[in-house]
């Protein structure tokens, strides 16, 4: 068994044959944690897990939805986000589903902001601060980990995940999801209660070797960020759960492992953080 910690089946990009790639799931023994962006995806996330064995949602607010710019909507088109507030209490309802492990995705963003303006104001990037520590603090209530996104921003989430940290000691857990920083970042999140994820982009880029060598497996957690990042051998196809065996192939490759003893661990370590 694996899990795929970081999916998006509750996207446009799947409405067509979603059930077909649950199958897929099922039949090759894959968990799968969908992962809402914000409320529309995060209610559908909660509502697919709860129709569906070895499926569990995580719900919140990412920080691209905070202003607007242009996505991938997974299916190869570009459109405009949905701007949308971060409302404490809508959150708070749909985590009173059983099968909700995790607040997120949020964190941090600066790279869209960045692709759509060309640079990113301090105004906008104090709302993304604030509305990811109102995130933590609802984790905190809920006694939840939270589900981290970061792009082009990793020197300012660490300040707050070690501010938050100081107030909340191990009470604060989670996972950096689709981790493309450097090894000295990686040792100090895994120092304050937080995992690292590795989706398809493992597979065909070098860069992040060294940081797969060096963090302790323990700390490893495995995904596909599906529809994006599609692994090798499927590069230029639509991504899905299925295919986070490459990911755990690489990364068994890289450790000079073998793959049913990273299954296993990783397995592990997700059921541990989200405790299930």
């Amino acid at each position: 068994m694996l899990i795929d910690t970081h999916a998006h089946l509750n996207f446009n990009a799947f409405k067509n044959d979603v059930e077909k790639v649950v199958k897929r799931c099922a039949d090759q023994k894959i968990g799968v944690i969908n992962v809402g962006s914000e409320y529309k995806t995060s209610r559908r996330a909660v509502e697919m897990a709860e129709k569906h064995e070895n499926m569990w949602a995580a719900v919140g607010l990412h920080p691209g939805h905070l202003s607007v710019h242009d996505i991938d909507d997974g299916e190869g088109h570009l459109i405009k986000s949905a701007v949308e507030k971060f409302d404490r209490e809508k959150y708070v309802k749909l985590a009173e589903s059983k099968k909700v492990i995790a607040i997120g995705e949020t964190g941090l963003d600066y790279y869209h902001e960045a692709q759509n303006i060309k640079h990113i104001t301090e105004e906008q990037k104090e709302l993304q601060k604030q509305t990811f520590i109102q995130e933590i603090e609802l984790a905190i209530e809920l006694d939840l980990p939270v589900m981290v996104h970061c792009r082009e921003a990793y020197k300012d989430l660490l300040e707050i995940l070690i501010e938050q940290n100081k107030k909340y000691g191990k009470k604060l857990r989670g996972v950096i999801h689709s981790y493309l920083g450097r090894l000295s970042y990686a040792q100090i999140f895994n120092e304050i209660g937080f995992s690292i994820a590795f989706n398809g982009v493992i597979t065909y880029a070098r860069d992040y070797d060294k940081v797969i060598k060096n963090v302790d497996l323990k700390y490893i957690l495995t995904e596909t960020d599906c529809p994006w990042l599609t692994p090798i051998p499927h590069r230029g196809e639509r991504n899905e759960p299925a295919y986070v065996r490459y990911v755990a192939e690489k990364i068994a490759e890289i450790k000079e492992i073998s793959f049913d003893e990273t299954a296993k661990i990783t397995v592990d370590n997700t059921k541990k953080l989200f405790n299930i």
